[in-house]
């Protein structure tokens, strides 16, 4: 694969993502659940490839998940939607007047996103939802490519600490800083890196972070609301 330089617009990384074939366990994955199917969803055509990410190329505000959910992105092709980690952020992301509306079904449901670009860690669904250290390693150039396609960046939301971690990597703050000057994760944790982009930290809105109450919606939209106030430099 070639480095983020090689990639002149985010129409090419797309494209690119879409057909990477260099993780042979998550393509097999994939492409299992993607015969097998749900039951709920039986009747879906499955995308089952790797999901791009999605957004304004404008965005001053990035989220970065961890991977697209079998059932989810690995079902309707595009990041975070029809899932319920999903259904939290885009609720969230409406409220905060960066989505059109505030539910994500398919592809094709015409949601819109205003100053938001929308990327993960890793673009196929892992076994157990835990991608490896080294497959992340090789999504990074996409990573990579879009943070240098995306020029209005500001703003950095990190969906967990493996999420936290891959931005760092990608954006070459990890080898740029010292270990004891890197951004540590913790949720609601905001840091301003050296170039002045904001990173703020938060759990993950999984089922089983809601699920449990180490998520709440009261905590979910405070982090969002400090994404919100961040963009506009408060």
């Amino acid at each position: 694969m070639s480095g983020a330089a090689a990639f002149r617009s985010l129409a090419a990384v797309r494209h690119a993502v879409i057909a990477c074939d260099r993780c042979p366990r998550l393509r097999r994955h994939c492409l299992r659940v993607a015969r097998a199917k749900r039951r709920a969803y039986a009747t879906d055509a499955y995308w089952g490839k790797p999901v791009p990410g999605f957004g304004d190329a404008g965005a001053q505000l990035l989220v970065v998940g961890l991977a697209p959910a079998a059932h989810g992105g690995n079902r309707t092709g595009r990041v975070f939607t029809g899932d319920p980690s999903g259904d939290w952020l885009f609720e969230a992301l409406h409220r905060f007047e960066f989505a059109s509306q505030p539910a994500s079904t398919s592809r094709r449901d015409g949601m819109r996103l205003t100053g938001c670009y929308i990327a993960a860690a890793v673009r196929c669904a892992p076994p157990q939802n835990r991608p490896t250290r080294h497959e992340e390693e090789r999504c990074r150039p996409y990573l990579a490519a879009e943070l240098a396609l995306l020029p209005r960046l500001t703003v950095v939301l990190a969906l967990g600490r493996f999420a936290h971690d891959a931005y760092l990597r990608a954006s070459g703050w990890w080898t740029t800083l010292a270990p004891r000057d890197r951004p540590r994760f913790a949720h609601g944790a905001t840091s301003r890196l050296p170039d002045g982009t904001i990173l703020i930290a938060s759990y993950h809105p999984s089922r089983r972070n809601t699920s449990t109450g180490m998520l709440t919606r009261a905590m979910w939209h405070r982090v969002l609301a400090s994404a919100r106030t961040a963009v506009q430099g408060g």
